[in-house]
């Protein structure tokens, strides 16, 4: 992938995606982003960090949305910038794509909107690599499509699928490896969500629940059917974090996780 930054590419490793559900702060950010970067150097696993500098889609309406935009994409690119790495970020609006483009270096296209037509071409208008979440409601055979209309605007754009579970019944998901084949016969890097794969959404408390002893498990499995690339929520503390902390994993075992999931990896090249 032609990503700036983007290290260890000729590992012959996975690639990795992960930080922070949301941009809660400067300090947080850079203690994510410098932790992780010391255990991929070390792994020689290529790294992109992740946060979302907004979360649009919220199930209350005073939860925790952001720090504002321009600061937070400011303190994405500060982070990119200072330990040299490529950053990820959501839009959710086609005309966020232009303004989030000059601070980070993939656009990552929410699931509830994969087949947004007008904003995956502002994405590939920008020239960014894009990387888009299958909707929990779609097959990954259906996905072809999304990868169509960003190559049709930009044939040259890179393009990332991943793969987040599949809604089952009303406030559970679960995953189905057969996604991850059939996304990788678009020949585009695949990707497994490993923590929001876990989520149990639409609670009665209005905060999604989530299963993140499982984490292991599904990266694991996605490494063994072939999956490009891991994405993962991680936070030092997630109890405390502002979204999403009953899906994370704690950053103290990102490590050992990794480390678990090369020997996968090595096993079954």
């Amino acid at each position: 992938m032609k990503i700036n930054y983007l290290k260890n590419q000729d590992s012959g490793n996975f690639f990795l995606m992960a930080g922070p559900c949301v941009v809660e702060g400067r300090d947080m950010a850079l203690e994510i982003a410098e932790k992780i970067k010391t255990i991929t150097d070390r792994l020689a696993i290529p790294y992109i960090f992740k946060a979302s500098y907004r979360k649009a889609n919220r199930t209350k309406l005073d939860s925790f949305t952001g720090i504002g935009d321009e600061l937070a994409l400011s303190i994405l690119k500060e982070v990119g910038d200072t330990f040299q790495l490529p950053t990820v970020t959501d839009i959710h609006e086609s005309e966020e794509a232009a303004l989030a483009a000059q601070y980070v270096d993939v656009l990552q296209i929410p699931a509830f909107l994969c087949r947004q037509t007008e904003l995956l071409i502002a994405a590939a208008q920008t020239g960014k690599a894009v990387n888009v979440k299958k909707g929990q409601f779609m097959h990954g055979s259906g996905m072809g499509f999304a990868v169509e209309k960003i190559k049709a605007i930009n044939p040259d754009a890179d393009v990332m699928l991943t793969d987040r579970g599949n809604s089952f019944g009303y406030s559970d998901i679960v995953v189905d490896y057969r996604n991850i084949i059939e996304m990788k016969a678009f020949d585009v890097p695949v990707v497994m969500d490993c923590t929001h794969s876990l989520q149990q959404p639409n609670q009665s408390s209005g905060v999604t629940g989530g299963k993140p002893a499982l984490i292991e498990t599904i990266a694991k499995a996605a490494i063994a059917v072939g999956a490009d690339g891991i994405f993962i929520e991680t936070h030092p503390n997630p109890s405390v974090a502002k979204s999403d902390g009953a899906n994370m994993l704690a950053l103290d075992k990102l490590e050992g996780l990794l480390e678990k999931l090369l020997k996968v990896r090595e096993a079954v090249k």
